[in-house]
């Protein structure tokens, strides 16, 4: 160990584990984990500490003296610059063992409830070009690599249309192919992205606050159906129109094409109007022979396939028989309780967006399910007793939070419904093992099978199957 303008730095020090967030772990010779952005189990490295803690440092590894046989070649050129996929140097089979083994140690450390043996992962078939929803952002001043600026070179090129800079909410990556999302993504952005500059369609500046274009969002299904939402800072009706005009006319396969102005600081669309210039305000992805609407605000699992198979696994797990009464907590859209729905003798679905329950009810009325009902509110105030006496106590409680969790409202009142078995889908397993924790005086936990949703990265679902004790 010695010291370098007041950072450490460690030498030969071997990476024994990847963490979350994405980073790998490694030991200093002190015994203080070292949590690194830039390498994997495996790898034997040289590291800069970038930040110090109380007990551990933040590092990054400067010098590989040998590299780990989990790794991969990244298929990405952008790899390590953008912050997307974390993950795209480790062997996909790799990746799918330290999804596993996060979910188990969550649940085991702070859970701390008895575990039947966990189903393994539930892998992707398409490790890439798997997801239906991309989000680009347009930037007169481009990020430029290290590569770049070390070299003499004077850059033109400064547009981009592409992603942020992890933590920059002003730094822009200009990306030329991006392997998440199936064309005809790519060809439709970079079309955009030449076209502007071939017209002089200026690119937002996020710190000047100015300029016409300022984001790109681009749906697909896998129907075949194409949704783009372009956000203009600037109202200019004559360019609008000459971008759109063009943009039809080069790819007549788009299905809804639909635009925003929006003049705040930031460039979040959801308290903004959104209006359709041609096609349909929405377009439909399908499961089973249902169809689901999604327009431009909607929330939707963002991984097609891999979303069927978490919801074939929350069905398997209820086990539904036609009699039962299930509530769906947290039903977003209402995907799965209409996707549960045939089993079932009615669905109560719970959720706090009020536009996710207007999609949930027309979901229901375009697929002709008349055994659901939609309800909108706060899940800790909405979920009460007055709203059981209302409704029915469930049989089967469904419940999918967001990453949070669930409030402890929501876990005392499962405990007070008391129903006989709880299907617990989450995004994170460490709150979900906290929950788990809350629920355990009740309930037992019969069943785990972690899902894979996002590829390259380190995010992993996880189901779980609670059944109440005897």
């Amino acid at each position: 160990m010695r010291k370098k303008n007041r950072r450490l730095v460690f030498e030969n020090v071997e990476v024994i584990d990847a963490g979350a967030k994405g980073k790998s772990v490694a030991k200093a010779p002190d015994g203080r984990i070292i949590f690194l952005t830039n390498a994997i189990p495996g790898d034997i490295v040289d590291v800069q500490t970038t930040k110090k803690r109380k007990a551990y440092f933040e590092g990054t590894a400067t010098h590989f003296h040998k590299l780990s046989d989990k790794r991969t070649k990244p298929e990405c050129q952008h790899f390590g610059v953008c912050g997307g996929c974390k993950w795209q140097h480790m062997d996909y089979k790799h990746q799918l063992y330290y999804k596993q083994k996060e979910v188990e140690n969550n649940l085991k450390r702070i859970g701390g409830v008895e575990l039947p043996k966990i189903t393994p992962i539930l892998g992707s078939k398409e490790t890439y070009f798997y997801r239906n929803k991309m989000e680009f952002s347009f930037s007169d001043s481009r990020w430029l690599t290290l590569e770049e600026l070390k070299s003499d070179t004077i850059f033109e090129d400064k547009n981009a249309l592409g992603f942020h800079i992890p933590g920059m909410w002003d730094k822009i990556l200009d990306i030329k192919k991006c392997h998440l999302q199936a064309d005809p993504s790519n060809p439709i952005r970079l079309w955009v992205k030449a076209f502007a500059e071939e017209h002089g369609l200026k690119f937002f500046n996020p710190r000047k606050q100015e300029g016409l274009l300022r984001t790109l969002m681009i749906r697909t299904s896998s129907i075949g159906e194409i949704m783009l939402v372009v956000q203009f800072f600037e109202d200019n009706n004559t360019k609008r129109e000459l971008l759109f005009e063009n943009l039809i006319k080069t790819f007549p396969e788009i299905t809804s094409l639909q635009y925003v102005v929006n003049q705040k600081a930031n460039d979040t669309i959801y308290d903004q109007q959104v209006i359709c210039y041609a096609g349909r305000d929405h377009i439909f992805e399908e499961m089973e022979g249902l169809q689901f609407k999604i327009n431009a605000k909607s929330f939707y699992q963002t991984n097609s396939a891999q979303a069927y198979e978490l919801y074939k696994v929350t069905r398997d797990f209820a086990n539904l028989t036609g009699e039962e009464l299930v509530y769906d907590l947290y039903t977003g859209t209402g995907t799965i309780a209409q996707f549960v729905s045939k089993n079932a003798k009615k669905v109560v679905g719970i959720e706090s967006v009020p536009e996710a329950i207007i999609d949930a009810k027309a979901n229901a009325k375009h697929n002709k399910i008349d055994n659901v009902e939609f309800f909108v509110g706060d899940m800790k105030t909405v979920f009460d007793d007055s709203f059981i006496a209302k409704n029915g106590k469930p049989d089967i409680i469904i419940t999918d939070p967001p990453r949070d969790g669930m409030h402890k409202l929501v876990v005392e009142q499962l405990l007070k419904v008391a129903p006989n078995k709880i299907v617990y889908v989450s995004c994170n397993s460490a709150t979900q093992a906290r929950d788990l924790a809350l629920l355990n005086e009740k309930y037992e936990v019969i069943k785990v099978q972690p899902v894979d949703m996002f590829p390259q990265t380190h995010h992993v679902e996880n189901i779980v199957l609670l059944r109440k004790r005897i």
